[in-house]
């Protein structure tokens, strides 16, 4: 009665109402930027079951926007340093981890056994895949996603309302669209849009409220402006999801490129002759890469600068993560500028990668 009493005396929950929070079970995907919020809001609120899954590590990166991590959480895994941290802030409920790989082989067990879905993820696999597996289970599903200064949040599934098919019917090229990691968030929003989720999750719960359900809400962080969206159900695409219910779990989560693109290691090339490293991160990213020869030219200018490109060598992209490299590698091809290859590591780890090779031929030397 203390740790819930001002849920308690809105007269719109009550006792009776607390009761229904405290019996519900809600599953989150993904412990990240929107997740952790969240995780704490619900935890907070006294949802009696959630359950996380995630199969990523805590890194320093993530400080900037995941709350419920700090220095200590550092290298663990996400959904377990969650479920460390939630069981301190509320004792009364049951905190389930999973720390693994969201995927067509255990999402349907997994997501029967609660009863809403809260998609946290930050890649448009992942989201397609937990679409299809509420649709085929019959789990509404809160949706959220950021970029950038802008947010979004949806219910779907929800009382015979659309699905996010119904709002993008196929998922992008892969790689085609950037995320936190290469186009940066400022780190308040992933907490605004996941307590949006949260109150969807508790709306859901309560049976209050005008739902999320056949609308998309469109935040922008800079204007502080809301629009919303209206979505209409496709009963033609949900059908055809449920068609494939017998093929789901053989699914894999893979999306192929319409173009392939090579790929290469740098430590492959490092001691090599006749490559061209070619940076296409933003002029303002940093660290630079000391004393390896390197072409910055950044993607957005790329097709303004291919007089920088040497033709005669075998080019190596890089970037961030890969991302970029990949659509850079890309271009290059659609102008048929041949031998390009996008770095299977991202500028930090190439860095770290020519600091070894460079001491151990400063040692030979």
């Amino acid at each position: 009665m203390s740790r819930y009493n001002r849920h308690i005396i809105l007269s719109e929950i009550g006792q009776a109402g607390q009761e229904k929070i405290s019996n519900a079970k809600v599953l989150v995907i993904g412990a990240g930027g929107l997740g952790c919020p969240v995780l704490q809001y619900l935890t907070a609120a006294g949802v009696g079951t959630i359950g996380i899954i995630d199969f990523d590590m805590v890194d320093l990166s993530n400080l900037q926007r995941q709350v419920l991590f700090g220095t200590s959480s550092l290298g663990k895994n996400k959904s377990l340093a969650a479920k460390e941290r939630l069981q301190d802030l509320n004792n009364d409920i049951m905190v389930v981890a999973y720390p693994e790989l969201l995927n067509y082989q255990n999402a349907l067990v997994l997501f029967q056994e609660y009863d809403i879905i809260v998609d946290g993820s930050d890649n448009f696999e992942t989201r397609y895949l937990v679409n299809d597996a509420c649709l085929i289970t019959n789990k509404p599903l809160v949706f959220g996603a950021i970029y950038k200064f802008e947010g979004q949040v949806a219910v779907f599934n929800y009382n015979q309302g659309p699905s996010y098919r119904c709002l993008f019917p196929n998922p992008p090229q892969k790689d085609s669209v950037p995320n936190c990691s290469e186009i940066g968030v400022i780190g308040v929003l992933p907490g605004i849009i996941g307590s949006m989720q949260a109150n969807e999750v508790l709306k859901l719960i309560l049976g209050l409220g005008d739902i999320l359900s056949g609308k998309l809400l469109c935040y922008n962080a800079l204007k502080s402006d809301i629009s919303i969206l209206k979505i209409k159900r496709n009963e033609a695409i949900i059908q055809s999801v449920l068609k494939e219910k017998d093929n789901f779990k053989n699914k894999q989560i893979s999306i192929n490129c319409s173009n392939k693109i090579d790929t290469i290691s740098i430590k492959d090339v490092l001691q090599k002759d006749n490559v061209q490293f070619i940076d296409v991160r933003e002029a303002n990213e940093a660290p630079k890469i000391e004393d390896l020869q390197v072409t910055y030219i950044p993607l957005s200018e790329l097709e303004m600068s291919l007089d920088k490109i040497d033709t005669t060598k075998r080019k190596v992209l890089f970037c961030q993560s890969g991302i970029r490299s990949k659509q850079a590698v890309e271009l290059l091809q659609e102008l048929d500028i041949q031998n390009c290859f996008s770095s299977i590591e991202g500028a930090t780890e190439i860095i770290q990668t020519y600091k070894v090779f460079k001491t151990s031929q400063d040692l030979k030397l």
